[in-house]
């Protein structure tokens, strides 16, 4: 089964099409963050007319690459949330012409089910139940995996994301003004020595649930370097090193709680480097399969989109699909 899919929840402008949930036939991404960064965060209108202008170029260029006709597709796939609603428009109403031109099914995409497909592409060999850590820019969530469409929510941020927590420290530490995860765990690399060793909070470690809070943790950094003069990069290995912490950490509990048979990870921050590395050393003293996603499958793109519509094959009316800018991980679509 081939399926062309559109993700456009933010400000990147994705098509892909992929055979079977596994294997990636064609993708293309457009981005307009570098406007956002003159703004330090994304302008909503901003980035919904970034979609309008991107739509059609990413189509075409996603279709010339793929290379056969729009016959040999057998359905359609695109996100209708959560994200930006004017950029979900976007893309859902395209979505919605091409399934009629076209003449084939579409099937929605709940965008944060499908950071967890990313895992699929390449054709890994994955066993159910999983636990499944999707940590991103504006979600933190622990589900257990029972089957495709089989979800039992475990627990969540209750306020700040892992992803939100990075890139308002960043801006903070004047990192970056925007998206600054990746750049502060650059610098948190170069740290010799961390000095601060346990002095930023753990917000939740070891309360008996499997929920997350990474506002206090922010804060607590403000006071910290108002107080004191510290490096920057030994500021960052402390703050990183407390949210990976954290992380693991619950983790780890519903891996010893659930006994599965996989580990998966999905979102943008499942591309840090020291997550991956400590969540591979966990994994085998537990003796569990640990899967994460290629750090081009963490961030947004229509790939896994596609994966998630293949494997929860379920078209829809056209006319009843509509975007949800604040659908949850366990919302339907």
């Amino acid at each position: 089964m081939i399926i062309f899919s559109i993700e456009t929840s933010c400000d990147e402008t994705a098509c892909a099409v992929v055979k079977n949930g596994i294997e990636e036939l064609s993708s293309c991404v457009s981005s307009s963050s570098e406007l956002h960064k003159k703004t330090g965060g994304i302008v909503p209108e901003v980035a919904a007319r970034k979609q309008v202008e991107y739509i059609i170029p990413v189509v075409k260029e996603c279709l010339e690459k793929y290379g056969r006709d729009p016959k040999t597709l057998n359905g359609l796939a695109v996100t209708i949330g959560p994200g930006l609603a004017g950029s979900l428009i976007v893309g859902v109403e395209a979505a919605k012409t091409l399934s009629f031109v076209w003449d084939k099914p579409l099937i929605p995409v709940n965008h944060l089910v499908g950071h967890i497909y990313g895992n699929f592409i390449g054709g890994n060999s994955i066993q159910f139940p999983a636990v499944v850590l999707v940590v991103s820019g504006g979600h933190t969530d622990l589900v257990l995996m029972r089957g495709h469409g089989d979800f039992e929510f475990l627990g969540g941020t209750v306020d700040d994301a892992a992803g939100e927590a990075f890139d308002k420290t960043a801006r903070l530490l004047g990192i970056s003004k925007y998206l600054g995860g990746k750049k502060l765990s650059e610098t948190a690399s170069r740290c010799k020595k961390n000095i601060l060793l346990k002095r930023l909070p753990r917000p939740m470690l070891n309360q008996d649930n499997f929920d997350f809070s990474f506002s206090g943790l922010k804060t607590a950094v403000k006071r910290l370097v108002e107080k004191e003069k510290y490096l920057v990069n030994v500021v960052a290995c402390e703050f990183e090193n407390a949210v990976v912490d954290v992380l693991v950490a619950k983790t780890v509990k519903a891996i010893k709680k659930f006994s599965p048979k996989s580990v998966l990870l999905g979102g943008g921050v499942s591309a840090n480097t020291q997550l991956r590395t400590r969540m591979n050393l966990e994994a085998k003293k537990l003796g569990v399969a640990l899967h994460i996603p290629p750090p081009n499958l963490c961030t947004d793109n229509a790939v896994y989109i596609a994966s998630a519509a293949f494997f929860n094959n379920n078209p829809s009316d056209i006319s009843k699909i509509s975007i949800n800018p604040s659908l949850g991980i366990m919302d339907s679509t």
